[in-house]
C-alpha cells in the first residue's frame, strides 16, 4: 500500500485543498509534491513571477510580507480552490549581518513581516472558512536554529521564535472549531539555499524564502544521524501533520534536525 493511501486504497488527501507559501523550491516544493501525491489540490506562491511550481500545482506570484499581498493571495485561493483546508506557511528567510547591532530597523521589520506576520495575516484571512466547515489544518514552518540563536541571524531566529509562540497560542483557540495548528522546525537541510554565499547584490533574493536555518548553512559538521536533512524529510513530517494520522495532534512543534540542536 502506498504511503499516501489509507486502508481502502484511497489517497489520504483526496478532495482537500491546500495552500503552500514559498513552494517553488527546496522544502516548499517537496511539500507541494507530497500533497499532490496524496491527492490534494494545491495552490502555491513565491514572490517572483519567474518561479515555477511543481507540476500539477497552481502558481500565484505574491509578496506575503505585505498585508496587500496576503489579501491578494487569500482571494486567489478562494477563487482558484473555493477555500482552503490545508495551510502550510513555508516562506521565510533573512539576510545575514555582522552581529545583531548591525541589523537596520527596516531589516528587523522585513524579518518579522516574512517569517512571522505573513503567517498571522494569512491565518486571520483563511481560518474563518475553516471555522465555518469546522475542520482544517495549519502548519507553520519555523527553524531549529531558534534553539541556538546567533548574531548574524538574530532577527530571523527572533521572528521564528515569535512564530512558534504564536502557533502554540493559536492551537487551543482554534481547536474547538476542529482546526489543528502545529509547527515544524527543520535543521540544516540540503536545499538551494545551502549554496548561497552571504553578501553581494544577490543576497536578498537568494536568502529570501529559505527552507532552513540560515545560521547553519556553512556549518561543517553533519548532524548526529550522519547526514544533512533532505527536503523530503521535512515534507514527510508536514504531510503527516495534515492527515488524519495526526488527528490528535495540535499545538506541537516537531523538530526535524537529525538530533543536531538541543531540546528543551
Amino acid at each position: 500500500m502506498s504511503t499516501f493511501e489509507n486502508g481502502s486504497g484511497t489517497r489520504e488527501l483526496t478532495g482537500k485543498r491546500a495552500l503552500v507559501t514559498g513552494g517553488t523550491r527546496g522544502i516548499g516544493a517537496a511539500v507541494v509534491r507530497q500533497l499532490l501525491d496524496a491527492g490534494a489540490e494545491v495552490l502555491t506562491t513565491a514572490r517572483s513571477a519567474t518561479r515555477t511550481a511543481p507540476q500539477g500545482a497552481t502558481f500565484v506570484a505574491a509578496d506575503v510580507r505585505t498585508r496587500a499581498g496576503a489579501q491578494a493571495l487569500a482571494a486567489a485561493a478562494q477563487e482558484t480552490l473555493g477555500g482552503v483546508d490545508i495551510l502550510v506557511h513555508n516562506a521565510g528567510g533573512g539576510r545575514p549581518y555582522k552581529g545583531a547591532s548591525a541589523v537596520p530597523d527596516e531589516e528587523w521589520q522585513d524579518a518579522l513581516d516574512l517569517n512571522f506576520l505573513a503567517a498571522v495575516r494569512l491565518d486571520a484571512l483563511l481560518t474563518p472558512g475553516m471555522r465555518e466547515r469546522r475542520s482544517g489544518t495549519i502548519v507553520h514552518v519555523s527553524s531549529a536554529a531558534v534553539r541556538t540563536p546567533a548574531g548574524p541571524f538574530l532577527h530571523y531566529t527572533a521572528a521564528k521564535a515569535a512564530l512558534e509562540n504564536y502557533s502554540r497560542g493559536l492551537a487551543p483557540e482554534l481547536a474547538p472549531s476542529g482546526i489543528r495548528v502545529n509547527t515544524v522546525s527543520p535543521g540544516r537541510t540540503a536545499t538551494p539555499g545551502r549554496t548561497a554565499t552571504p553578501g553581494g547584490e544577490e543576497t536578498r533574493e537568494r536568502w529570501a524564502h529559505l527552507d532552513l536555518a540560515p545560521g547553519v548553512v556553512n556549518a561543517g559538521d553533519t548532524a548526529p544521524l550522519g547526514r544533512d536533512g533532505r527536503p523530503e524529510d521535512i515534507a514527510d513530517t508536514v504531510l503527516f501533520l495534515v492527515t488524519e494520522r495526526a488527528g490528535w495532534l495540535t499545538g506541537s512543534n516537531l523538530v526535524v534536525d537529525g538530533g543536531e540542536f538541543p531540546r528543551g
